[in-house]
């Protein structure tokens, strides 16, 4: 059963709901806070430091970065803003993720996940975010080329230097994250403690059958993403990709055809796929824009408050857009 642990402070109208990270020791907020497609695209420090700050004051504890968003500049967008508001560095967790690189155009050794890139990637983002460690650090996809034992070593070493405390897995297939499970055991490494997959209405088949199994057999934690599809389940673009939505951000014309060729088919119920046991994952989440920065934050949030009247072993059910749970064996 997940322990629970609900914090009340005097700035925020809601309490935050924490839980452990899978079989982690690590409480994190049920909201995270994402830079995809946001910092460094249409928002720039002032927008950042305003979105983090309210996010930070609501009791999210959880940043999510990667080193392609925005070719890096996510990262330091992000960084300076945490500097800059001095949050206590004992007070949130903070991510990045390997294996698109950073570079415009990465050369082979600038990307994958081989022992050198997961290294330099991880220098690289602890630089441009300015901290001393990464507190999750993921692998953003599955590496082919590269063999999963020694990416296992890869992240283990960097465990070991301090640099890295928990390392998971992004849209790996369930059979790459139990072989990588089964090496760090057999070699007495630090395995995997959680995976970051796509998890909302329209994807719910990874979360709920493929990994089923890893749940119980390594305490596989979750900080699922999109949880809207990209904001197609708050039915904004039943009508048309509206100007300033993400959907029209220079660079994501994949994302807006992916996300418009399902509109037809979408049913807007953006909050019913959640109703499960309270048992599962983060979910992160992000604001488009400065005029409407409020707005994930308040539906976020009022899905918290729900959760927290809740008696102990009711499922999750009501409009929980952005937020879930952590799971823990």
């Amino acid at each position: 059963m997940a322990m629970l642990a609900i914090r009340f402070s005097a700035r925020r109208r809601f309490p935050m709901l924490y839980r452990p990270l899978g079989r982690t020791g690590l409480p994190v907020s049920v909201l995270g806070f994402g830079a995809w497609v946001t910092f460094g695209n249409t928002l720039g420090r002032g927008e950042a430091r305003a979105l983090l700050t309210r996010a930070f004051d609501a009791g999210i504890s959880l940043f999510d970065n990667a080193e392609v968003y925005a070719r890096g500049e996510a990262e330091r967008i992000m960084g300076d803003v945490l500097a800059d508001m001095r949050f206590p560095r004992d007070a949130y967790a903070v991510t990045s993720k390997v294996f698109f690189g950073s570079a415009k155009e990465p050369r082979p050794m600038q990307r994958g996940l081989s022992r050198k890139h997961v290294r330099d990637a991880c220098d690289g983002a602890l630089k441009r975010l300015r901290v001393d460690y990464l507190d999750l650090y993921f692998c953003h996809r599955p590496d082919p080329e590269v063999p999963v034992a020694e990416t296992v070593w890869a992240m283990h070493q960097l465990v070991q230097a301090g640099k890295v405390l928990y390392w998971g897995t992004s849209e790996w297939p369930a059979e790459a994250i139990a072989e990588a499970a089964r090496i760090a055991r057999e070699h007495h490494l630090v395995g995997p403690s959680m995976e970051q997959p796509q998890y909302n209405l329209l994807h719910r088949e990874r979360v709920e059958r493929e990994y089923a199994p890893l749940y119980e057999s390594l305490g596989l934690g979750t900080t699922t993403w999109s949880p809207l599809a990209s904001g197609l389940l708050t039915g904004k673009y039943s009508g048309g990709v509206p100007a300033g939505s993400r959907l029209r951000t220079p660079g994501y014309e994949w994302l807006q055809e992916r996300v418009v060729g399902r509109a037809r088919g979408a049913v807007r119920r953006p909050s019913r796929w959640a109703s499960s046991p309270p048992t599962f994952w983060t979910r992160c989440t992000a604001a488009r824009r400065p005029a409407c920065r409020c707005e994930p934050f308040s539906v976020g949030m009022s899905a918290v408050a729900k959760m927290s009247l809740m008696p102990t072993g009711t499922p999750a059910s009501g409009p929980v857009v952005a937020a879930a749970a952590s799971r823990r064996a």
